[in-house]
Order: C-alpha cells, then sequence, then structure tokens
C-alpha cells in the first residue's frame, strides 16, 4: 500500500511539473536554429579495420590526428577514443579515476563488438589535461606523456590482453605537425 502511495505521490509531482511554464516570465526566450538536414556524399563502407585510435579531444589538432592516423598509419575507418588528456587517462592519475574505468569499459567493448586488435595511443605538445587538470609545469610535460604512454599501454595490455599497441607524439615544428614513435615498454 505504501509503495503505491508513493509511485502515485510521484506521478502527481510529474504531473504538475509538467503542467508548469517551464521558465519565469522574464526568463530570455531560448533561440531556435533552424538547422538543414546534411546529406553528406561520402560513400559509406560497412568493413571494420580492427583499430583505434585514442587521443587528446582538443580540437585544434583533431584534423592532424585524423590525416595521422588514416595516412600516416593507413587506417581508414578508425575506431575514435577522443577525451581530454587522451591516454594520460589511463595513467593512473586519482585526477581521471572515472574518466580511466569509462575508457576501459568502452575499450572492451570495442574489442568485443568491433573486433578491435590494434591500438594507436597519441599524446600532444600543449595538453590542457597536463597543466590544469594535473598542475604540471610546463617543462616537465613531455618527459611525463611520453611515460604516460607507457602506463596507458600497460594498463590496456593488463584489462584486455590487447598486444599490438603502439605510442606517439605530435610535436609542433616549422613545417608542420609531426608524430614522433614512442617506444613502449
Amino acid at each position: 500500500n505504501r509503495g503505491w502511495h508513493s509511485i502515485l505521490h510521484l506521478l502527481s509531482s510529474i504531473l504538475v511539473f509538467l503542467s508548469c511554464d517551464p521558465a519565469p516570465s522574464d526568463y530570455p526566450a531560448p533561440i531556435m536554429c533552424q538547422i538543414e538536414p546534411y546529406l553528406s556524399r561520402l560513400p559509406y563502407c560497412s568493413d571494420r579495420i580492427h583499430a583505434a585510435a585514442m587521443y587528446c579531444s582538443a580540437g585544434r589538432v583533431g584534423e592532424h590526428f585524423d590525416d595521422f592516423v588514416q595516412n600516416g598509419l593507413s587506417l581508414p575507418r578508425y575506431d575514435r577514443i577522443a577525451l581530454p588528456g587522451g591516454p594520460g587517462c589511463l595513467a593512473g592519475y586519482p585526477q581521471a579515476r572515472l574518466e580511466e574505468e569509462g575508457v576501459l569499459d568502452e575499450i572492451k567493448f570495442l574489442i568485443e563488438a568491433h573486433g578491435l586488435s590494434r591500438v594507436a595511443l597519441i599524446q600532444h605538445e600543449g595538453c590542457a589535461f597536463y597543466t590544469h587538470r594535473l598542475k604540471v609545469r610546463s617543462q616537465s610535460i613531455e618527459q611525463l606523456q611520453k611515460a604516460d604512454l607507457c602506463r596507458a599501454a600497460y594498463a590496456l595490455r593488463h584489462w584486455t590482453k590487447l598486444d599490438n599497441i603502439e605510442g606517439y607524439y605530435l610535436r609542433r615544428v616549422a613545417e608542420g605537425m609531426v608524430f614522433e614513435p614512442v617506444e613502449l615498454l
């Protein structure tokens, strides 16, 4: 009886909430954008390549990541795992504990559902995850990022049993952006 009473009370509260004006009259109305459907003319290919790249979600280097993985590593249609700090979230930092759990869960899913067998871990110069979240001094970041690639590879091997894991560091140079291989011990 008491359980039904609680459910009826909850439903009544929801109905009252739904019948209320959602915002005070002096609250500015949301601006509604009229977006037309976009038709991509790129051909669709259902073939999987069984590879993923994990990197930082920084938009200023996103196209560089795509260019490198698709053309430098010859992995078109690769699965993307992008989040602040990229592989740094798998290096065991308490500040990224939730991200680490989530990423490991997603990679396990990709192994099962997409047959993932290869992962490229990529760090980039000037990553705000290290300067803002971890509060690392800028002169120490590159060494730490490269060490974190090794830690991330270890975590992936340990939790997923994947063996084909590669590491790369993206650096700005006068000619553009260069991806340097990092040896993962």
